[in-house]
This record gives structure tokens, C-alpha cells and sequence, in this order.
């Protein structure tokens, strides 16, 4: 390419702009010669250069300004006249459809025929703008759906009369073989991951097929396909999934994996009839997330360093608490990714096992084969264990021998769905533990939620309303002058929001603590003798992370008081 096929030239307006030294432009020319990348690239690898240092050379040699995708919106219009596999080919995206051409941000503006592509396809002549390769990627993720394909593809399968799907469960089978569902099982599925969504919720309704992804833990209303298509998606993702087709009044469940992209997924299926047919939530587990380290999860510095002395502890139980959705589950994982699996042994049983690590023994729930949680935890007892993670403790004899198990020298981590810290003894009791097992077992607890951060690539100030001054200084104690928020773009889908962070409470149990539980304190006891001990609360974590620009307090309060 033009720009890269003058790589000197770019290497030579950065020495004159005092970006790189000889040196580090020689050095970064033989890397390129090494790895067969591109120069830019190479510049960028050996931190010689930042990526819009080399967009702001390339601007200056070419004298075409640069466009930051941050805060220029990219019309679905522009989006429609260049495919997506040349935008990815030539790194470029479509922006703006303007009266003298197509306005298009690209990573090599000296590309000539990529250039003379993209006008020949869109019929028209391209303004081309430099960016930043990075944003560029980005932008295309976000702003070409796979929604008007998908929709093609249903179109394609054969819709059969009532009469026809009665008679024979081979009409479903044929229509399986037929490409159209298979490539639009896999495009709703590309779509997804590609909108970091977590779930793919597929649910007959009145009007037709209406599809949603929960991304950054909220729905959101995806696409409506026509009513017919139902049967044909929910049979392919049936087989995928190794579920029985022909049965669809009882629920099921099941799960398979694919490549999406570079991506490995693991896909847990669960379908159940409803009044208007049948619906199905496939939960998207991405693997790249089950090797996540505790100080990615967004804990601060004072509750990760008191949390990380827990997990060193030779035995006890320590509990995660908080709703469904709340993050257990994951920091449960990055929890035994800081455990030492070389020199202990570390056995899992989960139902079901959503990731899995090398070093550990997982064990899956088979309730058909009388493997249930408490009978798994028995028979782990006589493998020699050090640490044992139990999935969620649901029933008193789970966490019975949960209590059991630690107080005979091992480190139990597991999960309780339970509003806060405090609530978590009083839940452990009401599934009928002792207290005194429990006040002489558990070690630690953490409450948790998860709360969308805000965008960083349109992040900005503004002055908080009367709501926001009010939930900060009830709980802080101080005035919010300030108040951090995403108006919205291209990288947030215009939501203000991307990806989440954990707000959580840590109450680690002491003599007085275990003296209340003891004798049947109160989960409003308990909660006021850990605070008084040093316990962050739950909101007051939320708070502080507004204060850091992190979320909003109209986001923390949404999430902290859900129960």
C-alpha cells in the first residue's frame, strides 16, 4: 500500500517531527523486515510511536485531515454503499454521504486502489480522511450488523403449511440441511459476540419472532423476524446444542461451541414452551473472560489487597453474595486463577461448568447420575483437596458440608444469592446450618453488583442534576461539584456506556462478628458491627467509583439496591 510502500517517508516526517530517533527508525525497520508487519505497526510494538502520532505524519504528508471516529458520528446511510469485507480488506470505514463524495476514514489515505474501489462500488468519488486503525476496526464492529442478512436468510427457508408440519418431524429435519438457517444462526451469533452482548434472547410473541441481546446487563431490542422462522432456528440451535428437536412442551438445555472470528465461545442453550411458542436464551460464555485477573474486575486497591489475605488462608469458607447477573461467577474464576495451582490441589464442582482451566479438576453436576452438589462435595473429600469451589450453595446440605469441609482444614469458595454481606449468614441459617458452624466456619464474605462504566471515548463533564447531588452527598458526605457521564457515539452505540466494572462490600468475619452470628444477630446487627470494623458498603463502593469518573450515581444506585 502507497503509504506503507513509502514507509521511509513516513519514518523520515518522524525523525523531523522529533517522534523517533535514528536509532529507534532502523531498529523499527528491521522489526518490519523480521515480521513481514507493517512499519506503523512495528513503530507501535517497540512504543517508539503512539498510533495518532503516525495518523498526524501521514495527515501532514498528504496534507488530508484527520478524523477522530470518537466524536464523528458514522451514518448508516454512508455504512450501506461500501461491504463490509472491503472496509475490512482496506481498513477503512464509510462516514458521511456529503455533495462532493463520500467521505470515508481510512488507515492508508495513499492507497490508490483501494481508493479507486470503493468509488467504483459506491458510485461515486471518495473523500478519504486519515484515522486511527484501531478506531477504524472498532467502528466497523460496531456499525455493520449482520440484521438485514440475517433477515435475507430467513427469507430463504421454506415456510411449510400446518398439514406439512404435522405430518412428519422430516420436514424440520430437511429444512435443517438447507444453508439458509445455518448461516443465520451464525450471523445472529457473529452479531452478538460482535455487540459484546452476554445473552440472545429469541421470543415468540404475537407480532413475530423478536430477538434481543443483553449487553452491559441491560436488553435491548435487536431485530423481529417473522413468526415462521421460529421452528427452523430453535431446531438448528437444538441440534447444535445436542437437544432432543422433536420435543418442545418440556424445557431443556444444552450447549456447544464455535469460532467466532479469532474468538472461541462456549453457548449454553435453555429453551421452554410459552403461550406463544417456543422461547430460547442462549448465554454467550467467551472464554478469553474466564482467565480475567482480580484486578481487571475493577475492585479498589484497599478491598482487592484485603480480599487477595483471604484467599491466601489455608482453610474457611469464603462467599460470594449478590442477585443473578451480579458477577459471582466470575470473580469466583478470578478468584482460583490467584490460587497457586501448581503446589495445591484445586477441585471445582459447577453446574453447569462454564470455563475451563488447566491445573483444575472440575467436576460437572449430573443430577440423572445422582452427582448432585452435596454428594460431589462428599466424594471430593477423599481426593486430598486444598481448595474447593462449589458452584452455589442452594440447599442446607450443600452448605452444611461446605461448613464441614472447611473446619476439616480446606479453603471452600463458592456462592449465595443473598441481597448484601451481612445477608449471607442469615441465608446460610435459613437452609439450616447451625450458627455456630457457620459463625466458626466462614471466613469472609463479598457482596457484589456489576455497574455499566462509562463510554471512554466520549466521556465528558456536566454539572449533576438535583437526583445526583442528592444520592452522592446522602452517602459521601461531601458535595459533587462535578458529575462524569458518556453523551454518547459510535464506540457506546450512543448509549454512554461501555463494559462494566464491580461495586462490592467485603466484610471479613472477626470475634465480635462471629459472636453476633453466634447468637442469632440480626443481618442489621451485623451490617452496622462490620461497618464499625472497617467494611466499605456496598454503595458507598459505588460512590467512590463515581468519584474516580468511573460510573454515574443514577447507575449505582440502579444497581447496588437491586435485591
Amino acid at each position: 500500500m502507497a503509504v506503507q510502500a513509502s514507509g521511509k517517508i513516513l519514518g523520515r516526517l518522524l525523525v523531523e517531527a522529533r517522534v523517533l530517533t535514528e536509532a529507534q527508525l532502523q531498529q523499527a525497520i528491521e522489526l518490519q523486515g523480521k515480521t513481514g508487519q507493517e512499519l506503523s505497526d512495528a513503530l507501535v510494538a517497540l512504543q517508539f510511536a503512539s498510533y495518532e502520532e503516525v495518523a498526524a505524519a501521514i495527515s501532514l504528508y498528504y496534507n488530508i485531515p484527520i478524523v477522530s471516529l470518537k466524536r464523528t458520528p458514522v451514518r448508516s446511510e454512508a455504512v450501506r454503499l461500501i461491504p463490509e469485507s472491503m472496509a475490512r480488506k482496506y481498513v477503512a470505514i464509510p462516514v458521511s454521504v456529503e455533495k462532493d463524495g463520500l467521505l470515508v476514514v481510512m488507515k492508508d489515505v495513499g492507497d490508490v486502489q483501494a481508493i479507486d474501489e470503493m468509488a467504483a462500488h459506491a458510485n461515486m468519488r471518495i473523500k478519504p480522511a486519515v484515522g486511527i486503525a484501531g478506531e477504524i476496526l472498532n467502528a466497523i464492529d460496531l456499525n455493520y450488523k449482520a440484521l438485514g442478512e440475517i433477515e435475507k436468510e430467513i427469507r430463504k427457508i421454506p415456510v411449510h403449511t400446518p398439514q406439512q408440519k404435522t405430518t412428519s418431524d422430516r420436514v424440520s429435519i430437511q429444512d435443517l440441511a438447507d444453508a439458509p438457517v445455518v448461516r443465520a444462526v451464525d450471523l445472529l451469533m457473529t452479531q452478538a459476540v460482535k455487540d459484546r452482548a452476554s445473552d440472545i434472547h429469541i421470543e415468540p410473541q404475537e407480532y413475530g419472532l423478536r430477538i434481543r441481546f443483553r449487553i452491559d446487563g441491560i436488553l435491548h431490542d435487536t431485530m423481529t423476524l417473522p413468526s415462521d422462522a421460529s421452528q427452523s432456528l430453535l431446531s438448528r440451535l437444538k441440534i447444535l446444542a445436542g437437544m432432543n428437536i422433536a420435543e418442545k412442551r418440556r424445557p431443556q438445555d444444552g450447549q456447544f461451541s464455535m469460532q467466532v472470528g479469532n474468538r472461541s465461545i462456549d453457548v449454553r442453550v435453555a429453551t421452554v414452551d410459552t403461550v406463544h411458542g417456543e422461547m430460547a436464551v442462549l448465554r454467550i460464555l467467551d472464554k478469553a473472560f474466564a482467565f480475567r485477573e482480580l484486578r481487571d474486575l475493577g475492585f479498589l486497591p484497599e478491598m482487592l489487597d484485603k480480599y487477595l489475605r483471604l484467599l491466601r488462608l489455608r482453610a474457611g469458607v469464603i462467599i460470594m453474595g449478590g442477585p443473578t447477573g451480579s458477577g459471582k461467577t466470575t470473580t469466583l474464576y478470578a478468584s482460583v486463577n490467584q490460587i497457586d495451582r501448581k503446589q495445591l490441589n484445586v477441585i471445582t464442582i459447577e453446574d453447569p461448568v462454564e470455563y475451563r482451566f488447566a491445573d483444575i479438576n472440575q467436576i460437572q453436576v449430573n443430577q440423572r447420575a445422582g452427582l448432585t452438589f452435596a454428594s460431589g462435595l462428599r466424594s471430593i473429600m477423599r481426593l486430598d483437596p486444598n481448595v474447593i469451589l462449589v458452584g452455589e450453595i442452594r440447599d442446607g446440605e450443600t452448605a452444611q458440608m461446605a461448613m464441614q469441609a472447611a473446619l476439616t482444614g480446606h479453603l471452600v469458595l463458592s456462592s449465595v444469592h443473598a441481597s448484601d454481606a451481612a445477608g449471607v449468614p442469615a441465608r446460610l441459617i435459613d437452609l439450616g446450618v447451625p450458627s455456630f458452624l457457620v459463625a466458626t466456619a466462614l471466613a469472609g464474605v463479598l457482596s457484589q453488583r456489576m455497574v455499566r462504566r462509562i463510554c471512554p471515548h466520549c466521556q465528558t463533564e456536566r454539572e449533576p442534576t438535583a437526583e445526583e447531588r442528592l444520592l452522592y452527598e446522602r452517602e459521601m458526605g461531601e458535595p459533587l461539584d462535578k458529575v462524569r457521564y458518556g453523551p454518547g457515539c459510535t464506540f457506546c452505540s450512543s448509549t454512554g456506556f461501555l463494559g462494566r466494572t464491580v461495586v462490592s462490600e467485603l466484610m471479613i468475619m472477626t470475634e465480635q462478628l462471629k459472636l453476633l452470628i453466634y447468637h442469632g444477630a440480626s443481618t442489621i446487627e451485623l451490617r452496622a458491627q462490620a461497618t464499625k470494623e472497617g467494611m466499605v458498603p456496598l454503595l458507598h463502593d459505588g460512590m467512590m467509583k463515581v468519584k474516580l469518573g468511573i460510573t454515574t450515581p443514577t447507575e449505582v444506585v440502579r444497581s447496588a439496591l437491586t435485591s
